[in-house]
């Protein structure tokens, strides 16, 4: 009568019990080939990545599994010779199921030796990492399609912010300059009241200039771009501003731009709505990605709203745009808000190639 496992002595159990392993893993295909590179062994994982039973398999070489330009530069010997040599080899490129189907697979071959260190043989990992890679092709594709779009955004707040500048204002300060001379030379007080009324455009203008690109904004460096539109514009507006940040990553243009441009909006609304006195924006690396916050010390909310969907839903556009520019960047966006005890806007943007982590 056969022994279980556990009646068996110990080394034949260790046997015994790898075998079962091996044999009930189905997401790795696990086989040995022998010296010269001929399948012996095949577990269920095996058939169910590469397609092969085991009677189909059994005996043939196991360049059966690399495409034809892998085969014409000699890379499957090539890779049993460096495992023979340094004891394993990974890899990870294009292989072929039954059929010619390609896959897209990591692979990791170990030497086997026996206790008078001959070689045997070689043990084979392989993974089917067909679907991470096609997650991460759609991802770059939607990273560059999203960095294509925040540049050709920037580009067109670059030639109206200098269209306005050169044209209009430009425009407006002659008249302005004709109105001054009309009015000092007849003395008319409603030319004075009207060259008033130009040079209040023309401020209005020129603010609306500093938005469409704020001489602050360095598309390389996010840490000075923030520093620099709190000292040079928040200040201004007689808010007490501080920047807290322990971060100290260099981002792609695009992604400090839209950083830039969701502060700059959340800086706006605090000058405009919050009735604060104070402002901080606080900074971190969190999780592969930019955690930043804006915390104020104004009104709050009037009516409550805990999360970024409640607030929106009565707010006005300004919190619509942030939260829509940090979701294109696959982040998050939220605010949170008081009567009283001012509001605070946080958001997250990754950092890292893989764009769909999240919190």
């Amino acid at each position: 009568m056969a022994m279980l496992p556990s009646e068996q002595a110990p080394d034949r159990r260790s046997a015994v019990l790898f075998e079962l392993f091996v044999h009930s893993v189905v997401d790795y295909a696990i086989y040995m080939v022998d010296v010269d590179g001929h399948v012996i062994s095949w577990n269920p994982g095996a058939e169910r990545i590469k397609g092969y039973s085991e009677a189909e398999i059994l005996g043939r070489h196991f360049s059966v599994f690399y495409t034809e330009d892998d085969i014409a530069d000699g890379k499957p010997a090539e890779e049993l010779l460096i495992a023979a040599e340094v004891g394993s080899h990974e890899d990870e490129g294009w292989r072929l199921r039954r059929g010619g189907e390609k896959f897209w697979a990591n692979t990791v071959i170990t030497a086997l030796r026996d206790e008078e260190g001959g070689l045997v043989g070689f043990g084979k990992v392989t993974r089917d990492l067909t679907e991470r890679r096609r997650t991460q092709e759609e991802t770059s594709g939607r990273r560059q399609a999203f960095a294509h779009f925040v540049r050709a955004q920037e580009t067109e707040r670059r030639r109206i912010a200098w269209d306005v500048h050169d044209d209009s204002i430009q425009s407006m300060i002659a008249v302005s300059m004709r109105l001054q001379m009309l009015a000092a030379q007849r003395r008319d007080s409603g030319l004075t009241q009207l060259d008033e009324a130009i040079q209040g455009a023309i401020r209005r203008l020129r603010i609306l200039v500093a938005q469409l690109r704020p001489p602050a904004l360095n598309d390389e460096d996010l840490i000075a771009s923030v520093r620099g539109y709190l000292d040079e514009v928040v200040a201004g507006w007689g808010l007490d501003c501080t920047l807290r940040h322990d971060f100290t990553a260099k981002p792609p243009s695009d992604i400090v731009v839209t950083v830039f441009r969701i502060l700059q909006e959340a800086l706006v609304n605090v000058w405009k709505h919050a009735n604060a006195t104070a402002v901080v924006v606080s900074l971190t690396g969190r999780d592969g990605g930019l955690l930043a916050t804006v915390t104020d010390n104004g009104d709050g909310m009037k009516a409550g709203g805990e999360t970024s969907r409640e607030v929106l839903s009565g707010e006005h556009i300004g919190m619509a745009s942030m939260r829509e520019r940090a979701e294109a960047a696959q982040g998050w966006f939220r605010i949170s808000s008081s009567p009283g005890e001012g509001t605070s806007v946080t958001f997250w943007i990754p950092l890292g190639p893989s764009w769909s982590a999240r919190e």
